[in-house]
């Protein structure tokens, strides 16, 4: 039997893997991937990194607000509601049954994706039959919701995931099952749907007809891809499969842990890997956080580090801080070790990767948020309502820049000096070992910390 320690170097299906390259992922275990901050993070890049090793990468949690790139021998692809793992042909990609789902959105992706050279999906691609369905109706009412918030707007998608978890948690959502099943059945559950809105929004156009006849299409089409994704995974992991979980969102959104209400409407911390596959929590093995070198919000809300004018405004252009769902340019700031504090207590992160080092390349020097005071009094931890969040004042530690590109860099041994300095700074400031370096966009760009 091989051995399968965390130092063996593999000999995969997708290709030997280099000398550097180390297994991470542990047998019977599962290896999770999560947002550390506001989103945005780079979380595709490191799955894409640790899809290498995997059999099985699934999506636990949200549905297509989330918005993950990845870059291949320049080769871009978007995903939302695919798990990023599924540009590696020798993986199965999965979409749990915590995972909302807008068909069509779905199928659209697949072709766009296509488009940009994705490697044959059928047969790759599971679909959880308990999964919850994402209506044209759930994405009408998101929009009309969000207008009628005035000034106070929570900054949505508008892709109907808060009123699609609203109907599961109100017990009228329709599920992949149900679409599956009895055709007059699901009819009739999704008109009871529509009447409820209805009342709800008076003003709402929908046209269940032309709907369902769209619907009776699409579960032909989904019909090969959907199974028991709990059993599935369960059975993957006593056989010894390497399962990889990639989070959507980011643990300062979920809905429990986040800023309430500028959360999302799931739970994108590491509690929600277990709910939303059905995966006991003694099966999960490494959590890894993924960390932007610097920090990103979009939408209204506090943001203590928050740089604007100038180097706010390099950070946007540099790291091309626009939204991959919606295309809104994100807010910047300085890196918060408050937060990743914060996250580090939710999820108990084995490491961190620490993304787009290289767009600090240009800058004199560098801040990191290391505390936070409202009146004169220093907090303990993150605060639990964005009110006090706008209060804080925040003191900083300054680091010298590096001013030198690190782009091309692939060793440790060829990072300038203060670029290292800043990732150990990290390490110390927030207490987690920093295991990779991302310092640009294709899956190469890569630089490996991880025992050194």
């Amino acid at each position: 039997m091989a051995n399968n320690s965390d130092c063996q170097q593999l000999n995969g299906k997708n290709g030997d893997v280099p000398a550097k390259r180390q297994r991470v992922m542990e047998t019977g275990k599962i290896t999770v991937v999560l947002g550390t901050q506001w989103g945005d993070e780079g979380k595709g890049k490191v799955v894409d990194l640790l899809a290498a090793d995997a059999d099985v990468v699934c999506r636990c949690q949200g549905g297509n607000n989330a918005g993950h790139s990845v870059v291949v021998d320049g080769k871009e692809f978007a995903f939302h509601l695919l798990p990023s793992g599924i540009v590696n042909p020798g993986c199965k990609a999965l979409i749990g049954n915590g995972v909302v789902i807008h068909l069509p959105n779905l199928f659209d992706e697949i072709a766009n994706n296509e488009k940009h050279g994705l490697p044959d999906w059928k047969g790759r691609l599971l679909i959880s039959n308990r999964a919850h369905l994402v209506f044209d109706l759930h994405q009408k009412v998101d929009g009309m919701q969000e207008s009628g918030r005035g000034t106070k707007l929570i900054g949505t998608t508008k892709k109907g995931i808060g009123p699609a978890y609203s109907s599961k948690a109100t017990r009228n959502g329709l599920r992949v099952c149900d679409l599956m099943g009895e055709f007059e059945t699901f009819s009739e559950k999704f008109r009871n749907l529509v009447e409820h809105h209805k009342r709800l929004c008076p003003d709402l156009d929908v046209d269940a007809d032309a709907e369902l006849s769209k619907y009776k299409e699409l579960r032909e089409k989904i019909r090969p891809m959907v199974t028991d994704t709990i059993y599935y995974l369960n059975k993957c992991l006593k056989e010894g499969k390497n399962v990889l979980i990639e989070g959507a969102q980011s643990t300062i959104l979920d809905i429990d842990f986040g800023l309430y209400p500028y959360v999302t409407s799931s739970n994108c911390s590491v509690g929600g890997v277990c709910t939303g596959l059905g995966i006991p929590p003694r099966n999960v093995g490494k959590v890894f956080g993924v960390v932007k070198a610097y920090l990103t919000r979009v939408g209204t809300g506090g943001f203590p580090t928050e740089l604007k004018e100038e180097k706010g405004k390099l950070l946007l252009d540099r790291g091309h801080e626009y939204g991959v769902t919606t295309g809104r340019p994100r807010r910047c700031g300085w890196l918060d070790a408050v937060m990743l504090r914060y996250s580090n207590i939710i999820n108990g992160f084995t490491a961190v990767a620490v993304t787009k080092l290289d767009i600090l390349d240009v800058f004199d020097e560098i801040k990191i948020g290391i505390a936070y005071y409202i009146d004169g009094k220093k907090l303990d931890t993150f605060p639990a309502s964005d009110e006090d969040l706008l209060k804080v004042e925040v003191e900083y530690v300054t680091l010298p820049g590096w001013k030198s590109n690190t782009e091309n860099i692939r060793t440790l041994a060829d990072l300038p000096k203060n670029a290292l300095n800043y990732v150990r700074k990290i390490e110390e400031l927030v207490e987690i070992p920093v295991w990779w370096i991302g310092v640009g966009k294709d899956r190469e760009s890569i630089i490996e910390l991880r025992g050194q």
